[in-house]
């Protein structure tokens, strides 16, 4: 496909799919030039499907982050997460298959089959740096190249600006023409409150690392604004009491920690100050609710 002529505008949807933990939403952030999808070294962190938008002089790109595919499909909240992944490969113009560089295993490859073959489908390998001897990605790549027809395998890493400008660049030749849907400053078309949700959620796996199960959640009770100030008054879901102690900590502190730090990123993200105040319920089985799951935000 040839690049567009300097004359045109081209915007398209591109989705980053993969297994858990291969940095989709580290990607994701660096493409848009600022956060808008939760990190965390947890497996299984984003649940939703997030748009974050990047707007430049001939193109506007639409991506859409989703979650890892769920290779265990016990509960409701794994169904829903799955059924966010393959409605999104339905909708797009362009599907990036994100995988560790160097590292291919079964749930790799039980994400590309859900891809549709019709899909113009690029591979990144991601996380190049952490490969110490670079002469063993070459033969890694040419693997990968025999797995699929891809248009295009991009070795890189989400942490370096040139190769996120290189991975952009790749992409331009496969936008549709078409004029932008959003507006150019526009970085997501997710509302404040849904970000603040995510932003204390990330806090919570950050601070809790491999102790809670993934299973907790937030919901944000009430979100006022005030002038520049916003109030959010947000609660922590979790399945048991047990729980519930691990995000208190000892004398409360993990608790005030995570309050302290999803605060401060919810103003800069905001750039306005913000009161938060958190609480913590005991709902046990949420996550094998469907009911329970639509009242939650889940698809």
């Amino acid at each position: 496909m040839n690049a567009p002529s300097e004359s045109d505008f081209h915007c398209g949807m591109i989705a980053i799919v993969g297994r858990p933990n291969v940095g989709k939403s580290t990607l994701m952030n660096a493409l848009v030039g600022q956060k808008v999808s939760i990190t965390s070294r947890k497996a299984q962190t984003t649940r939703h499907r997030i748009t974050g938008i990047r707007t430049i002089e001939q193109a506007q790109y639409i991506f859409v982050d989703t979650p890892g595919f769920q290779t265990r499909h016990g509960s409701a909240l794994n169904r829903s997460l799955n059924r966010a992944v393959t409605s999104t490969l339905g909708s797009v113009d362009v599907v990036l298959f994100v995988v560790e560089a160097g590292r291919f295993g079964p749930d790799d490859q039980q994400v590309l089959d859900l891809i549709p073959k019709a899909a113009p489908l690029l591979m990144v390998a991601n996380k190049v740096d952490r490969i110490s001897d670079k002469e063993t990605l070459f033969p890694f790549l040419q693997e990968m190249g025999a797995l699929r027809d891809f248009r295009e395998i991009v070795p890189m890493s989400a942490k370096t600006p040139a190769d996120i400008d290189h991975l952009l660049a790749t992409l331009l030749p496969y936008l549709p023409a078409g004029e932008p849907i959003y507006g150019e400053d526009d970085l997501t078309d997710r509302s404040e409150r849904f970000l603040a949700a995510e932003i204390l959620r990330e806090k919570v796996f950050r601070w809790t690392g491999d102790e809670l199960p993934y299973t907790s959640t937030v919901v944000i009770e009430k979100f006022e604004q005030e002038g520049r100030l916003r109030r959010i008054f947000a609660s922590i879901l979790v399945d048991r009491d047990t729980h519930k102690a691990m995000i208190i900590g000892q004398k409360g502190a993990k608790l005030k920690q995570i309050n302290t730090d999803a605060r401060l990123d919810m103003e800069k993200m905001f750039d306005g100050p913000v009161y938060l105040e958190v609480f913590i319920k005991v709902k046990s089985g949420w996550a094998d609710n469907e009911a329970g799951l639509r009242a939650y935000g889940y698809e």
